[in-house]
């Protein structure tokens, strides 16, 4: 091969536009930086070739609520078996995404309405805001549930959801659908069978109380049972009710907690102590009185819903403040820098979402913090 001869700066830029045009056509896109022409440092367009989510606060009592009493009115269960209003980052619209992994999701059930059995490939929790009867049926385990319980429904496992009380109920969906969605790896089905009779509801195969009672006391796993539920794969554990956390976030509140966390509380596997999903994982965070987290930065991105006491409370992302009110759901993206603020005089309870796992698995999970002179320290 000849070596090449030297273009002249003007031809050469023409050329490269034509290059770049022809690369274009053919769908390629060109790994490398150049200095001539306006706009060609394709090594930078490539880094933020991909949409990125955007902090963003969605109001319940504002937008998410209103909406909802109206579609109850509106959209009945004989016409559709899904109810909900999932919420959508303006970063990353059209995509069904709350950040870029996850994504939060309302539903409110009218008294006594009960959804057929369906399952699917993302996984999923519920998390209880109002009314007490909240339904939730997992592998043959019937559940209700109130303000703050966690229900989950892990992929591949047959549920149904509703409402089995006299008053309307509301509670928040997270899941990793987003996720799931960029592996191509989505799928529902609908088609529940018991014996090879097509149901309307699971048969109950396990006590209402089965979580509660298998897995609610802490540092002991019964042996008599098998803990391989569903497809194994999520915690065997479907229902983490809201008293006993509760209780332990108020045992500490008295405890120096995080620095970047706060009072902080994972949800986990009962078994293996880990995560309840491979992809998300769930925390109850505790803001003291007057109390402001320090500047922390990951590479997880976070849903974060305030539950208890959040009436004087706010979040700063990337220097810019957002005002929260219990059960508003602030998205927090992967690389933003981010503090909580407690302003009140009384513990507010954050109900926290996280793609940590997913991250965990890939050895790409990072923190960084800012100590209290304003450095930056490496923390994971």
């Amino acid at each position: 091969m000849k070596s090449a001869t030297a273009t002249p700066i003007a031809s050469r830029a023409t050329e490269l536009e034509a290059l770049h045009a022809d690369i274009a056509r053919k769908d390629m896109f060109p790994f490398w930086a150049t200095t001539a022409g306006p706009g060609h440092d394709e090594v930078k367009r490539l880094m933020g070739a991909a949409p990125r989510a955007q902090p963003f606060l969605w109001s319940y009592a504002d937008a998410i609520e209103p909406l909802l009493v109206k579609a109850a009115k509106l959209v009945t269960t004989v016409e559709s078996e899904r109810r909900s209003l999932i919420l959508v980052n303006p970063g990353l619209a059209p995509r069904r995404a709350t950040v870029t992994t996850m994504y939060t999701a309302y539903r409110l059930n009218d008294p006594n309405e009960v959804m057929p059995p369906h399952r699917h490939s993302p996984s999923a929790i519920r998390f209880g805001l109002t009314g007490t009867q909240n339904f939730t049926g997992v592998e043959g385990e019937d559940m209700s549930f109130g303000p703050g319980d966690l229900v989950l429904t892990p992929h591949d496992t047959w549920h149904n959801h509703g409402n089995v009380g006299a008053d309307p109920a509301v509670n928040l969906s997270v899941l990793d659908l987003p996720l799931v969605e960029t592996l191509n790896a989505v799928y529902f089905e609908h088609d529940y069978k018991e014996d090879g009779v097509a149901k309307k509801q699971q048969t109950a195969r396990v006590p209402a109380d089965y979580s509660e009672r298998i897995y609610g006391h802490g540092g002991y796993l019964p042996r008599f049972v098998s803990h391989k539920r569903g497809t194994g794969m999520a915690s065997p554990m479907y229902c983490y009710r809201w008293a006993p956390l509760r209780e332990l976030l108020e045992k500490h509140k008295d405890w120096d907690g995080d620095p970047y966390d706060a009072l902080m509380v994972e949800y986990v596997d009962p078994v293996n102590g880990g995560p309840l999903f491979k992809t998300m994982t769930f925390f109850a965070q505790m803001l003291r009185p007057g109390e402001r987290t320090r500047p922390l930065k990951q590479t997880a991105s976070l849903l974060v819903t305030p539950f208890e006491g959040g009436g004087l409370g706010h979040t700063l992302i990337g220097g810019k403040r957002f005002d929260w009110k219990n059960f508003d759901t602030l998205a927090v993206p992967a690389g933003e820098w981010m503090e909580h603020v407690n302003t009140s005089k009384s513990p507010i309870v954050l109900f926290v979402a996280s793609d940590e796992p997913a991250l965990r698995a890939f050895g790409l999970h990072k923190k960084w913090g800012r100590d209290a002179s304003g450095d930056i320290e490496r923390l994971i």
